[in-house]
């Protein structure tokens, strides 16, 4: 998923969770979604408490933080 399209469920607004990246239209933000499935919660279980969010949007804050551990590394590496 390129960063276009990730800009199509993934916002940052200061206004909204402190401006931590979230769930484009929620308040659920990139690292709740992490957070929950480290806890082995299933991407099913997360749908049904969440109605609000789709498969696509999983897939997106995984995109995004894999993303942005790139970025980080490349930071570290210069």
């Amino acid at each position: 998923m390129g960063t276009k399209e990730l800009s199509n469920y993934i916002v940052i607004d200061q206004g909204v969770r402190f401006g931590k990246p979230c769930i484009k239209g929620t308040r659920i933000t990139v690292g709740d979604i992490l957070q929950w499935l480290s806890e082995g919660i299933s991407v099913s279980e997360i749908l049904d408490d969440y109605p609000l969010l789709k498969e696509i949007h999983i897939h997106a804050a995984l995109a995004f933080a894999a993303r942005r551990e790139e970025i980080i590394k490349v930071i570290a590496a210069v």
